[in-house]
């Protein structure tokens, strides 16, 4: 088998019954099991014993990629490294470019600049998404029930809720 080199590929979707049988397959597993397959799948050739183990990241994929395909869409693989530029972070976090500069500035993502362009890692972007999805959470969970409280107090809380809010986004600012 060749290997391909590193480029942007679309996929087009199979006809149904190709992806149907492994989405069958992955929804009886989950209607009997309670849960999706674990990932101990493996990727066979022609001979006995000529195998090797998918691990849960390509598993993944590979259910996404299935899910989507079985909807009959299209799917596009970009690889992308492991150092991305400002706009790709960016993109990455839902930001704008000039918003993902300030939290560089602020130190709230580590970068290199080697030369006159800031380069972040791609974990650190990812680990920075995680506290910041944590952060939102833990604000979610601060306004606490709001079916327990009158429309007034629930106005309040999120009033409050906005107040803490653009005070966390005009310290990252400076």
């Amino acid at each position: 088998m060749a290997t391909s080199t590193a480029t942007k590929e679309t996929f087009l979707a199979p006809e149904a019954p190709q992806t149907g049988k492994i989405y069958n397959f992955i929804e009886a597993h989950a209607d009997k099991n309670g849960s999706r397959p674990s990932p101990q799948f493996f990727l066979s050739g022609a001979d006995a014993g000529d195998q090797v183990e998918i691990p849960h990241e390509i598993y993944e994929v590979l259910v996404k990629t299935v899910e989507a395909m079985r909807k009959g869409l299209a799917i596009t693989i970009t690889p992308s490294s492991m150092t991305l530029t400002t706009q790709q972070a960016a993109e990455l976090l839902g930001v704008t470019r000039p918003t993902l500069v300030r939290l560089l500035d602020a130190g709230k993502i580590p970068f290199e600049k080697p030369g006159t362009h800031r380069r972040i890692k791609l974990e650190d972007v990812l680990a920075f998404k995680e506290v910041r999805k944590a952060e939102q959470y833990e604000a979610l969970d601060s306004l606490g029930a709001l079916d327990d409280e009158n429309p007034e107090a629930a106005t309040i809380r999120m009033k409050k809720a906005r107040a803490v809010a653009a005070e966390r986004r005009r310290q990252h600012k400076e």
